[in-house]
């Protein structure tokens, strides 16, 4: 019987598998077709690569050949240091002139380039490296193929994007908020990925590459502070003495198979705020992983009704402000940020312009999310 089991299982796994095969192979060959109806935009492009992501070399000169065979002549290329991130790079690509920066990397590149250019009123590509690109997958940017992101950065066709800042109030040093496109946090989230192997995030996908690193903090205290959210009308809820695991917002909420945040939308101005607390040991934190598989079966930003050990709080708003009563870590987008007692989220709406495949693609799943929002604490 035993040997029955395994071999259905295996039989189902490789239908699966053929399926996704199938369905990838479609929609490649639809972008395909979508991408030739585009024209290419022949201005000044700016590349900011990575260079310590693989084949960042071999992409350098695969984008140089692309650019040859599509006569585009106004081109230049900037590289990230230690010392001069992407938003210094992007910054300096404006400077020379540069009408479009395209982002060469992973959701930390992007993150950076995205931080300089939004506001300004010059458009954003991205060519994704790595294992992760989050964002790319989120705007419909093919992370698979370079020559149809290439074509995706290169030609007409692009979206206005809300862009989230993270403030550390308690750093007067930083001349500017932290930018985030998907998820920016303090907490268990953002002390998990303190705690990652920076090889592990080149190597392994995002579920898998953030494992040890939740593991070593699953028993770890609680944080307690006071939360202050502002509503689009400009009313506020303040939660005092709030113990929590993680706080979270969110501009975009899909990761790869779930759904973290389902009422998130990129476009409408509003961050989606997550309160995240568990009890009870292993007991709780599987119960939150049942309540994160369930929002995103159903699609809707609600508690699994079996949960008696975990609770998820979400709350749309434009800005959010937590003080704690000790220092914590915080993340954006998976880039760790020093620790901080007093924080604020805010939003920039629609201040990024992004170049994407198909805008009425995305227009559709930014009205889906809508349709999901939650204004309200949940009871």
């Amino acid at each position: 019987m035993p040997v029955i089991i395994v071999i259905v299982v295996l039989a189902v796994a490789a239908v699966c598998t053929s399926a996704f095969s199938r369905c990838a192979n479609i929609r490649r060959r639809r972008l395909a077709k979508q991408l030739d109806k585009r024209d290419d935009d022949q201005v000044h492009y700016a590349f900011v690569i990575n260079p310590s992501k693989p084949q960042a070399e071999q992409r350098k000169q695969h984008i140089q050949e692309f650019c040859e065979a599509k006569h585009l002549t106004q081109i230049e290329y900037i590289e990230t240091q230690l010392d001069k991130d992407g938003r210094a790079c992007a910054l300096e690509a404006l400077e020379h002139g540069a009408d479009v920066v395209v982002a060469v990397g992973g959701d930390g590149t992007v993150r950076t380039v995205a931080s300089a250019v939004s506001g300004t009123g010059h458009a954003l590509g991205i060519i994704p490296i790595g294992t992760g690109n989050l964002f790319a997958r989120n705007m419909g940017v093919p992370v698979d193929d370079i020559d149809a992101a290439l074509t995706v950065a290169t030609s007409h066709g692009s979206r206005l994007v809300d862009m989230g800042r993270l403030t550390l109030l308690d750093h007067p040093e930083d001349d500017h908020g932290h930018a985030f496109l998907i998820i920016a946090g303090i907490g268990f989230d953002a002390a998990m990925i303190d705690d990652t192997n920076p090889e592990l995030k080149a190597t392994l996908r995002i579920r898998a590459r953030y494992f040890v690193g939740g593991v070593k903090n699953l028993f770890a205290p609680k944080f307690r502070g006071t939360l202050t959210v502002t509503s689009a009308d400009g009313s506020t809820h303040t939660i005092k003495n709030l113990d929590f695991r993680t706080v979270m917002a969110g501009n975009c909420g899909q990761i790869p198979m779930f759904s973290l945040m389902p009422a998130a939308s990129y476009d409408d101005g509003l961050l989606d705020f997550e309160i995240i607390d568990t009890t009870g040991g292993i007991l709780g934190w599987a119960n939150l992983f049942g309540d994160v598989v369930h929002q995103t079966i159903i699609g809707k930003p609600e508690q699994n009704p079996l949960s008696t050990n975990s609770t998820i709080e979400q709350v749309q708003g434009v800005s959010a402000e937590i003080t704690l009563e000790k220092p914590a870590k915080a993340q954006v987008d998976g880039d760790m940020l020093p620790e901080t007692r007093h924080i604020r989220f805010s939003v920039d709406h629609r201040a990024l312009i992004v170049r994407v495949p198909d805008a009425s693609a995305l227009e559709k799943t930014a009205q889906a999310a809508a349709s999901n929002a939650t204004s309200n604490f949940a009871e």
